[in-house]
C-alpha cells in the first residue's frame, strides 16, 4: 500500500510538471504609475494565455483573438482603460524554481511592493506572446556571455556594492560577496557548480539588460519608435534549490531581487518611466529550461499597433519623403540666394547710359 501511495504522488508530480503551470506573476508599473490599476490585496487568478495577452496589450498591440471574454475582463482589472496610453515597453522575466515563500517577506519593501499580484493556474504549460512581424525590438536576457573574466565579475560585484576575490587557479572561480539591505552578506563560492551557475546567470542578466538600455537609446532617436520587449528566463534559483535546498534558494532570491530592483531602475531611467515589468515565478518541478512564455510573430491584421492608423506609410518611406523635401528646399533656397546676389550686383554696377526701367527718364548731355 505504501508503494502504491508513492507511485500516485510521483505520477501527480510528473503530470503537474508536464501539463500544468503554477506559480505567481507580478505586474510592476513604471515610476509614473500611469499604466496599471491600483493593486489589490488578493492575488488575481490568471492563466498563461491571459498573461501573454496582457504583455501584448502593454506593448500597444491588440490581444489575440482567442482571448475569452473572462480573460478580457481580467485584463481590464489590471490595465488602465485607455488603449492608446501604453508604455510600448515591457520587461518580462521568468524565475525557474521560484515560489511565493521565497518572496513573501520582501514584497513590502522591494520593487515588488506596489506590484499587482496574480496566481497562475493553467492547464497549459506554455503560452505565446503574439507580436507582429515588424515594429518590435526583442532583447533576450538569456544570452550567455562569452569569455567571462574575473574583471567582468568584479565589475558586476562593485555595481551591486559587493566584492569579488578571484582565485588563482581558473577564471571566475573565486568568492563573490553581495550585501543585502538588512546588512547581511551572501557569499557564493564560484568553484562550486550550482553557485557558479547562479552567479553567471546574474552576470548575463546584468549585461543583457544594459544592452537593452543601449538599444533603447539607439531606437528612440528614430522617426518611429518601435515597441520594446526585454524577455528571458532565470535558472539560477532552480540550480541552488536542487543542490542545497530552499535555504540557499532563499538567499539567492534575496540577491536576485536586489539585482532586479537596480536593473529595473536602469530601465525606468532610460525609458523615462514608460515601461512595465512582469515577473513570473515558475513553481513547476523539473522544468528549469522550459519557458512558460515564448515570443512568436503573427501576421494577423489585428496585431497592428492600436495607435496606428491604416494607410500610414512605413518609417523607410517617411524618411525618403523627408529627404527629398529637404533636398528640394535647400536647392531652391540656394538658387534664390544666388539669383538675388547676381541681381543686386548687376543693378549696382549697371551703366547709366543704358535705357532701363530705372533710368529710362534720365537725359544725359
Amino acid at each position: 500500500m505504501k508503494a502504491f501511495y508513492i507511485f500516485v504522488v510521483s505520477l501527480l508530480l510528473t503530470l503537474n510538471s508536464r501539463g500544468e503551470a503554477s506559480g505567481s506573476v507580478f505586474f510592476i508599473d513604471g515610476s509614473n504609475n500611469q499604466y496599471l490599476r491600483p493593486p489589490s490585496e488578493q492575488a488575481r487568478p490568471m492563466s498563461l494565455s491571459e498573461i501573454s495577452a496582457s504583455v501584448s496589450a502593454l506593448l500597444g498591440f491588440a490581444p489575440p483573438a482567442t482571448l475569452t471574454a473572462a480573460g478580457s475582463s481580467k485584463l481590464n482589472k489590471i490595465l488602465k482603460p485607455n488603449p492608446f496610453e501604453r508604455p510600448r515597453a515591457a520587461f518580462v522575466l521568468e524565475i525557474a524554481g521560484a515560489h511565493d515563500a521565497l518572496v513573501e517577506t520582501y514584497t513590502s519593501h522591494s520593487f515588488l511592493g506596489n506590484a499587482i499580484r496574480g496566481s497562475i493556474s493553467s492547464d497549459s504549460y506554455n503560452a505565446e506572446i503574439e507580436l507582429p512581424e515588424s515594429g518590435v525590438a526583442v532583447v533576450s536576457v538569456d544570452e550567455p556571455s562569452s569569455d567571462v573574466t574575473d574583471k567582468d565579475m568584479n565589475e558586476f560585484a562593485s555595481w551591486l556594492g559587493g566584492s569579488y576575490v578571484s582565485a588563482s587557479a581558473e577564471p571566475v572561480t573565486g568568492l563573490l560577496s553581495i550585501p543585502l539591505a538588512a546588512g547581511a552578506n551572501v557569499e557564493f563560492h564560484l568553484e562550486k557548480e550550482a553557485e557558479r551557475k547562479f552567479a553567471l546567470n546574474l552576470l548575463d542578466l546584468y549585461k543583457n539588460i544594459r544592452g537593452a538600455v543601449n538599444l533603447h537609446e539607439d531606437v528612440s532617436h528614430g522617426i518611429e519608435r518601435p515597441a520594446e520587449l526585454t524577455v528571458g528566463r532565470f535558472g539560477g534559483i532552480h540550480a541552488l534549490a536542487q543542490e542545497y535546498g530552499q535555504g540557499m534558494a532563499k538567499q539567492g532570491m534575496d540577491v536576485l531581487l536586489a539585482t532586479l530592483s537596480k536593473l529595473f531602475d536602469l530601465l525606468e531611467t532610460s525609458h523615462k518611466g514608460q515601461i512595465v515589468g512582469v515577473i513570473v515565478l515558475d513553481e513547476r518541478v523539473n522544468q528549469e529550461s522550459a519557458n512558460m512564455l515564448s515570443v512568436g510573430s503573427s501576421s494577423r491584421s489585428s496585431a497592428r499597433s492600436m495607435a496606428e492608423v491604416e494607410g500610414v506609410p512605413s518609417a523607410a518611406i517617411i524618411a525618403q519623403v523627408i529627404l527629398v523635401r529637404l533636398t528640394l528646399a535647400w536647392l531652391t533656397g540656394i538658387i534664390l540666394l544666388i539669383a538675388t546676389i547676381l541681381g543686386v550686383y548687376f543693378l549696382m554696377y549697371m551703366p547709366l547710359t543704358k535705357d532701363t526701367l530705372l533710368y529710362s527718364n534720365v537725359k544725359l548731355d
